[in-house]
């Protein structure tokens, strides 16, 4: 089966074995029906044959990159997809078409198979209409992989009957004080409070953490070389200033020392939040909020995005397309982000 990447430079393009996880869920019994489309390399909802849409609003995009497998699950197109994350590719499509994105712990889901991006920040993880059908679906995924350098050989288990009055749940103020959005967080948090879990006050890192971006322009430049040496860049649909071409291009100016230097502040973030957890079990608060998404995917921490509602919010454009006028809305779906220790 054609495995595109999404990409016009890959359109015929047919992979000689099936990646890991397939073989994985094959053995779990589960049905496999198809491939969903993939923002190009990885990036957006922009595919080579158009935009991926949000169905609960098709005149925006799904975000993306697994914006095929967020915007199917939310359709019922299937019971569960997945997703790869890099930076935010199970999470964003996930907020934005109201479905339940789970990015496990860096190590937990071999790769091997898999489109390398990054070898230092890939995940793979599902994409469900709940948070319980994600337990199922991890606990078919995970184990070790000795085809992926990055993997970990661990157990999973979910335990529905944890005893919620011993979680520690954190959150920082910033996510719950002002707008409309942090009014529906504020009810989010009053629902833990009424479950019985010890709320607490905590507050995350003031960290430069787009300063780390640095690293996965140049891990994604040398995975997509060949691409760049030989002009075929110039085939890819999107071609804006931040889109790949011009990323990886860029990212061939950046020095040896440069590269090290944000590797040793990766390293500083992954203290910092290891001591985060040491005073807590879980985080939550907005998945995008204070630079949650991009610090716990440098630092390998899961995300859990659980949508909780919707809301009248503008319709956004999708990627490259000026289809929607300024003041329309609609009643889209709106999401809460929980993270924890790793595994």
């Amino acid at each position: 089966i054609a495995t595109t990447w999404g990409a016009s430079t890959y359109q015929e393009r047919i992979p000689s074995s099936n990646a890991h996880i397939v073989a994985r869920l094959e053995e779990a019994g589960a049905v496999l029906l198809g491939k969903t489309s993939c923002g190009a390399i990885a990036y957006g909802d922009i595919w080579y044959s158009g935009v991926t849409r949000n169905p609960w609003e098709p005149m925006e995009g799904s975000s993306g990159s697994s914006a095929g497998s967020a915007s199917a699950t939310a359709a019922g197109l299937c019971a569960f997809s997945i997703g790869t994350e890099t930076l935010g590719s199970i999470i964003s499509p996930s907020v934005r078409c109201g479905t339940v994105g789970l990015r496990p712990t860096f190590g937990r889901v071999g790769r091997s198979g898999g489109m390398t991006l990054c070898w230092s920040l890939d995940k793979i993880g599902p994409i469900c209409r709940s948070a319980e059908d994600t337990a199922i679906v991890l606990d078919c995924i995970n184990g070790f992989d000795s085809s992926d350098a990055a993997s970990i050989a661990t157990n999973f288990s979910y335990d529905k009957s944890i005893d919620i009055s011993k979680l520690r749940v954190g959150y920082d103020p910033s996510s719950f004080t002002g707008s409309r959005d942090h009014q529906l967080n504020r009810q989010v948090l009053e629902v833990i409070k009424l479950f019985g879990a010890q709320v607490e006050e905590i507050e995350l890192p003031e960290f430069q953490f787009r300063t780390l971006m640095l690293q996965l322009d140049v891990e994604a430049a040398a995975a997509f070389e060949e691409l760049t040496l030989s002009n075929r860049d110039d085939e890819l649909r999107w071609q804006v200033d931040r889109a790949w071409p011009n990323t990886w291009r860029k990212a061939r100016t950046i020095s040896a020392i440069d590269y090290l230097q944000v590797d040793r502040m990766r390293r500083q973030l992954m203290g910092q939040m290891a001591d985060i957890f040491q005073d807590v079990d879980v985080v939550v608060g907005d998945n995008f909020s204070k630079g949650m998404l991009h610090m716990s995917n440098f630092t390998g921490h899961p995300q859990l995005s659980i949508p909780c509602g919707h809301k009248v919010r503008p319709i956004r454009q999708a990627f490259g397309e000026e289809n929607v006028g300024e003041n329309e809305t609609a009643n889209l779906p709106y999401s809460v982000g929980f993270w924890s220790r790793l595994f």
